[in-house]
């Protein structure tokens, strides 16, 4: 049996469940011109044909969804449900701005990604980077199973959701958070909750130690062990802000790497870090 999710425009789950894959492909059609655009409208492009029926009004469809479209693509699907529904509407009212589709599209991309960034690039990346590199500093084969599990099914669910509430009751939705303020207060929490990975990150992963040690009065003074004392793994810390400074000033993480790699080598060898 079919289960429809519009009747009216023979749209059913199985649609659906396409632009859900499809949207899988939005990075592979990116270009300089279009970026997403090209990836948002092949997606949803099944969907315009069962909207528009007459072949000028599909053309003029396609058109409209190809305009440039950049943002986070886990989220990026909220969109799309909000487009269809959007397309709908403008099919049964006859005055229908359509210009309001794309404006629509563009004042969301802005907040969903700062969302969506702060989420999967700033929690779930780091996340499953620490737990599977854990596995694998063990010899776990199961690191890379770990990895992308921990990434992808956030971002699986995160797809397959927000389309369905874009779809539903997208603009009432992201109005209502907007208004009361909600959607920048989670945007400054993940964002918290962000830096709070990397630095854990920075703890566990990044290991700099300095085995210098003199003796005093024939008392033995090791400097790591005055150093986590007063800050514990301080030059961790102290090296990752030393190269994030770097960028900053536009260095590139190869030359970064290569200029660290040889500090900790003459260092090493001086027994001054280890």
């Amino acid at each position: 049996m079919t289960e429809y999710v519009s009747k009216k425009n023979n749209i059913t789950k199985k649609d659906f469940t396409k632009i859900f894959w499809l949207s899988f492909l939005m990075q592979a059609n990116f270009t300089y011109m279009k970026m997403q655009g090209v990836g948002f409208c092949i997606a949803i492009q099944h969907v315009l044909r069962k909207i528009w029926t007459d072949d000028a009004d599909y053309q003029k469809a396609l058109q409209r969804h190809l305009a440039p479209f950049n943002m986070t693509v886990a989220p990026a699907p909220l969109i799309m449900g909000i487009s269809i529904a959007m397309e709908e509407q403008a099919k049964e009212e006859e005055n229908y701005d359509f210009e309001a589709i794309n404006a629509v599209k563009v004042a969301l991309m802005g907040p969903l990604s700062g969302v969506g960034d702060a989420f999967f690039w700033g929690i779930f990346k780091l996340l499953a980077s620490g737990l599977a590199l854990g596995f694998a500093q063990q010899g776990n084969p199961i690191a890379p199973l770990v990895l992308l599990a921990v990434f992808n099914i956030p971002n699986f669910l995160t797809r397959w959701y927000s389309l369905k509430i874009g779809y539903a009751r997208g603009q009432e939705f992201l109005g209502e958070l907007e208004t009361s303020g909600k959607l920048q207060l989670i945007t400054y929490c993940a964002g918290i909750l962000g830096m709070v990975s990397a630095g854990c990150m920075i703890a566990l992963w990044c290991g700099v130690s300095c085995p210098l040690q003199f003796e005093v009065n024939g008392e033995t003074f090791v400097i790591q062990e005055t150093l986590d004392s007063i800050f514990p793994k301080l030059l961790p810390l102290v090296c990752v802000l030393c190269g994030y400074s770097l960028i900053k000033k536009g260095w590139s993480s190869g030359k970064i790497t290569l200029v660290l790699a040889l500090i900790g080598f003459v260092l090493g060898v001086l027994r001054i870090v280890g």
